[in-house]
């Protein structure tokens, strides 16, 4: 019964520590570059087919650019990514603000020290 829970206990931890080991670390940044690049190639063609910006990431869902919005990698969650909104004197509709960018929402560092809200 103790091997058991020695067994168990080890692979808990060996768990826990691939969990946050550079291989890890690197396939999420690699998805974050994936998911960025999808959101960015969603409001590019909705701004390019609809002469304005999306006024949110939900509209690139229910105009049909993209089937849903990916979870940011780095946070789990899709709802906490950073939109980046036009600036009122470059805006291709001046009447509707858009997004023209996204961001991840994570405050963290990348391996290569570029914070991840930069990239």
């Amino acid at each position: 019964m103790s091997l058991l829970r020695s067994t168990i206990s080890l692979t808990t931890i060996a768990v826990a520590v691939l969990a946050q080991s550079p291989d890890q670390t690197r396939v999420k940044e690699a998805a974050l570059k994936e998911s960025l690049f999808t959101l960015r190639q969603a409001i590019d063609k909705y701004t390019m087919g609809r002469h304005k910006a999306p006024p949110t990431l939900q509209d690139l869902i229910s105009k049909g650019y993209v089937n849903n919005i990916p979870a940011d990698p780095m946070t789990g969650s899709n709802s906490t990514w950073r939109v980046m909104m036009e600036d009122p004197a470059q805006r291709v509709n001046r009447n509707e603000p858009g997004i023209f960018d996204v961001r991840s929402g994570s405050d963290g560092v990348s391996s290569n020290g570029a914070r991840y809200a930069d990239w």
